[in-house]
């Protein structure tokens, strides 16, 4: 019996291949853009190992679920009208962005105003959130700059977008959570 091999040694020329079959640098800005997707879901996966009540940790899974499909939806290169992944799979939608929006607008309401940036840290948990909102605002720098020179749907954009404020409140709801003070950064004037 034959088992699958992992290993291809197709980019062993430091190229991959995207879902058209065309074959890009590992560095091109496509490659980057769902990489950074891909690093993003496994800094989110990190996120839902710790004790997270059951509304967050169903949301992370939710969001994990995204990333995937905007990862797949950011390697395909083809036009939608040719695309292998149309049938094989929901699309992020304005429905994935309003559920992010009323996360974050339920978890402000717990939270008491903020009127200065924070400083990362306190306690792991907060400075994973921390990390994976600065991949995601990473993910939408490659993903704006993919959209430059090839058409990127404006959702996913958006999306990204939306998903870097929800793991800053998310981050400021665990800081809460796990008893940690927020220490504020305020300019002070030498």
């Amino acid at each position: 019996m034959s088992r699958f091999k992992l290993y291809t040694k197709t980019g062993d020329d430091g190229t991959t291949g995207l879902l058209s079959g065309k074959r890009v640098s590992k560095h091109h800005v496509r490659v980057k853009a769902y990489g950074t997707v891909d690093e993003l879901n496994a800094w989110v996966g990190m996120i839902r190992n710790y004790e997270l009540d059951a509304n967050i940790q169903n949301t992370l899974i939710k969001i994990q679920r995204e990333l995937m499909t905007v990862a797949s939806q950011l390697a395909d290169d083809t036009s939608i009208e040719v695309s292998k992944l149309v049938n094989l799979l929901d699309p992020i939608n304005d429905d994935d962005i309003k559920y992010l929006e009323n996360q974050i607008d339920l978890i402000n309401l717990e939270l008491p105003e903020l009127k200065n940036f924070v400083i990362p840290g306190g306690h792991v948990i907060v400075s994973y959130t921390h990390l994976a909102r600065c991949t995601c605002r990473r993910a939408e720098r490659f993903v704006t700059e993919l959209n430059e020179s090839e058409n990127v749907p404006e959702i996913i954009i958006a999306y990204i977008n939306r998903l870097s404020d929800f793991l800053f409140i998310l981050s400021r709801k665990l800081a809460k959570d796990f008893e940690v003070e927020e220490i504020k950064w305020i300019v002070q004037k030498k």
